[in-house]
Order: structure tokens, then sequence, then C-alpha cells
């Protein structure tokens, strides 16, 4: 098992991003959006061929490396009804990226969610196949987030995706199901659990990112913990993957310092301290952990 995150919660700047990843000890950075010197912020698979050969060779000189590239290919953003375009454009823009870090790990999703009951899971289906085929092809593991997207509508959403996709893998997000309707239960929806998400999908998983908190009904809003304080589960999952032999990376996502889809969340002043505290406390969990398990 590795520690890794999305250190672009510390900061978008590439050298930031190093440091804080240093200072907790570790090796690794689930890169999403990055900025260096002379050019603007970007996600990984779309900054110009320049700005990624500096920050390829930032993290080179640092030894500091890229695990898994938190990629928006067919997330949350991209509607199924609209051309797959954008996201051909993505998968083919990371796997020559991937190849040049040596990264393994891409995650993606699988389009929006629509309104009303037609899900056109076909269409969704034949888009992720597509999608993970040409991964596979380049020798490279594309993971499925239960994030926004069809897939994190509930558990039976995914294995049915995993079903029709031979060989996709998934990125267990912890935090996700705390925020998410369930819509394999009758309407209204309630939040689901996210032991019971993790339950039913357990055998598929490759990596995990984790985030945590607590569903604000009476305001209809996500506020977002450290590991632990939430209703994630995440002692639970962690315990459970540590008993089945896990060996994949722990990513930690704070979503405390700043949001990467919440424009209006700005960038708090101790983003850079909120991210190492959270990394503390994780590593902190998995040794209380380990120490139990004894």
């Amino acid at each position: 098992m590795y520690f890794t995150g999305f250190a672009d919660e510390a900061s978008p700047s590439v050298d930031d991003q190093i440091r804080v990843t240093k200072e907790l000890g570790w090796q690794n950075i689930e890169s999403r959006k990055v900025q260096v010197a002379g050019f603007p912020e970007g996600m990984i698979h779309d900054i110009p061929d320049e700005a990624f050969e500096r920050v390829a060779e930032k993290l080179e000189a640092s030894g500091v490396r890229i695990n898994c590239f938190g990629s928006a290919i067919a997330n949350w953003g991209k509607k199924i009804e609209d051309p797959m375009d954008s996201s051909l454009a993505e998968v083919r823009r990371s796997i020559p990226r991937m190849q040049r870090l040596g990264v393994k790990l891409v995650r993606i999703m699988s389009f929006a969610v629509r309104d009303g009951e037609d899900q056109m899971e076909q269409e969704r289906f034949r888009r992720v196949k597509i999608i993970n085929r040409m991964f596979t092809d380049a020798g490279l593991t594309a993971v499925h987030e239960n994030c926004m997207n069809y897939g994190g509508m509930g558990w039976p959403f995914t294995l049915k995706l995993l079903e029709n996709v031979p060989g996709l893998k998934l990125v267990f997000d912890t935090g996700n199901p705390v925020f998410s309707d369930d819509h394999s239960k009758p309407k209204p929806y309630p939040k689901q659990s996210a032991w019971e998400f993790y339950a039913q999908v357990r055998e598929h998983v490759a990596y995990v990112h984790i985030k945590d908190g607590i569903w604000d009904a009476k305001n209809n809003k996500a506020i977002y913990t450290y590991p632990g304080e939430g209703r994630g589960d995440v002692r639970r999952i962690i315990k459970d993957l540590i008993r089945r032999g896990y060996d994949g990376g722990i990513s930690i996502e704070p979503h405390l310092g700043r949001v990467f889809h919440d424009d209006s969340s700005g960038q708090s002043l101790n983003a850079e301290q909120i991210y190492i505290e959270y990394g503390r406390r994780m590593m902190a969990m998995v040794e209380s952990i380990r120490v139990e398990l004894k």
C-alpha cells in the first residue's frame, strides 16, 4: 500500500505540489490540475506540450512521480447525448504523456447522469468500452470512479457497467456515496451508504480515493471533514482493504481547501497545511489499523 493524493488541492503549482508531497514523506501525486511558471494551470492531459515537459523535468529532478492521471475523461461535465470527441481527444493526449512519465493508472468516469429514467445505457457501455480498450491496448489501466456519473448512481449501476465493459477496474471513493442519491432505491432517493457500495464492488477495486464528510439535508449541501470524522466509513473500509491484502494506492482528496469542481470555493489561505494535515491523519489511521490487526 502506498500514499498519494490530489496535490492540486494544496496548490496548482507543480513546485508546491512536489514540496507538500515531500513534506508528507510521500513519493506520489495523483495529477489533475497543474501549473508551471509561464503557463496557466490546466489538466495534466490538456496543458501545452512545453508546459508538460517542464512539469516532467521538475518531477524527474525531485524524485516525485505521478502514479495516476486524475483525468476528466467521460466525467460529469460531459453529456452522453453529445459526441464523445472531447473524451477521445483526452484519451489520445493522455496515453503518450502517461507513457512519458511511466504512469500506469488513469481515472475515468461514465458521463453525466441524465434527468429522467432513460440513461442511454447501451451508448454509455459502448463508449466506456472504447475508452477502456484504448488504454488497455497501450498497456495502461483505466479505473472508473463512483462520482457524479452513471456508475455513481448506486452500486447496481457500477456492477452493470462492469458486466458490460469486461476488464474494467474501479477506483472507489469513500466520500462520494455520502453526497450521492441512491438511484437503485425508490424515490425520494436516499443518500448512499459508503460501506454498502464498497462491499458490493470491492472485488473490482484497484485504487482508492479518500474523502469524507456529512450531508447537511437541511441546507442541501455537503460538509467535508477529515478522514474518519464523516459518514464515509473510511476506517471500516481501510480496515477491510488491509485485511484483504490490498497493496494499491490510497489517494487523499480532502475538498477542504480547494475543491476542483466548485469555482465558488476559491483557494483557502491554508490549503497546503490542510492537505498536509489530512495526509498525516490518513497515515495515522492506517498505522493504528495495522496495530489493531496484529
